[in-house]
């Protein structure tokens, strides 16, 4: 199992915020992150939304970076953990602008990134970003495919719907061979079908040790999994948040930090068919205590699942 760790400071999501994150600048993000990069986490998470719709902002929070510039920074800061967009909406890009600036990211830090992406869910920061959030779902096809032509062809040749392209260089190329892992964000059989068909694993929302198994027996049913079985990541969140799919609270999120709760959650989901996870520390008061739990979790659970 592989252990993925958010990267705190980055968002104010209300129902997992720590109190000390409200308040976090550069100094203490990158100084957790130095923490982790020391230690054997296998990626530092990082979440984006563009714009938040003020109708959303109580429930979701008012401060998300942006993926591309935060994951530079991060792996600028950094020297062996890789960077995890968790998630970042597909439609909101031109596919050569992102191949270009994933591609420039990870060629000058030496591999390290692996884009997690989605159709995306809010319809306001579609439309104040001009895209049709009716037509994201096929958007979001086409973009993947343009996205593994620019970053494998010599001479990139693209002809699509949304988007088209020829008679063009594109580097540089992207160290990961054939390119960066891709990982599918969402929970509906078109999401999962996605991630079989187009990706190299699946970072699913609000599923659970009790409803993967299903998942996980949906998608060996669909086209092209035998084809990525031995090699398809399935990273589900450790975090049992208690909100429905518009982030609305049905209650308090409680996030397991003792050692006894950390082990049954992971066991749990190692036992349902997780192939990593994504790991939010509990809600402790100061930065120090919580690159000190990092420390613990690192050192007392991962060996644990190696």
């Amino acid at each position: 199992m592989r252990f993925a760790l958010s990267a705190s400071g980055l968002d104010n999501y209300p129902p997992a915020i720590a109190p000390w994150e409200s308040k976090a600048g550069g100094a203490e993000i990158l100084r957790y992150a130095r923490t982790a990069d020391k230690l054997s986490w296998d990626w530092l998470t990082i979440p984006e939304h563009l714009v938040m719709p003020v109708g959303m902002a109580e429930a979701m929070g008012t401060r998300f970076v942006e993926g591309l510039s935060a994951a530079a920074v991060l792996m600028g800061a950094t020297e062996r953990i890789h960077m995890l967009t968790y998630i970042l909406a597909l439609p909101y890009r031109h596919p050569l602008l992102l191949a270009k600036q994933i591609a420039t990211v990870e060629f000058i830090a030496g591999g390290r990134f692996t884009l997690g992406t989605a159709v995306g869910h809010l319809e306001e920061e579609f439309k104040v970003l001009g895209v049709p959030f009716e037509k994201r779902g096929k958007i979001t096809d086409e973009y993947l495919r343009a996205l593994k032509e620019a970053w494998t062809a010599d001479r990139p040749n693209f002809q699509g719907q949304f988007v088209s392209f020829k008679d063009v260089v594109i580097e540089p190329k992207p160290v990961q061979k054939p390119h960066p892992p891709i990982y599918i964000g969402g929970n509906s059989e078109a999401a999962m079908r996605r991630a079989v068909a187009l990706g190299d694993g699946w970072i699913p929302w609000l599923v659970t040790a009790e409803t993967l198994p299903g998942c996980i027996e949906a998608m060996r049913k669909m086209p092209g999994w035998e084809a990525k079985a031995g090699r398809f990541e399935i990273m589900v969140t450790t975090t049992a948040y208690n909100v429905d799919d518009h982030h609305q609270a049905k209650g308090d999120t409680a996030i397991s930090g003792d050692r006894e709760g950390v082990l049954r959650e992971l066991e749990g989901l190692q036992k349902a068919g997780a192939t990593s996870v994504q790991v939010r520390p509990p809600k402790l008061d100061t930065l120090e205590q919580t690159l000190d739990w990092i420390t613990w979790y690192d050192q007392e659970i991962i060996p644990q699942f190696r």
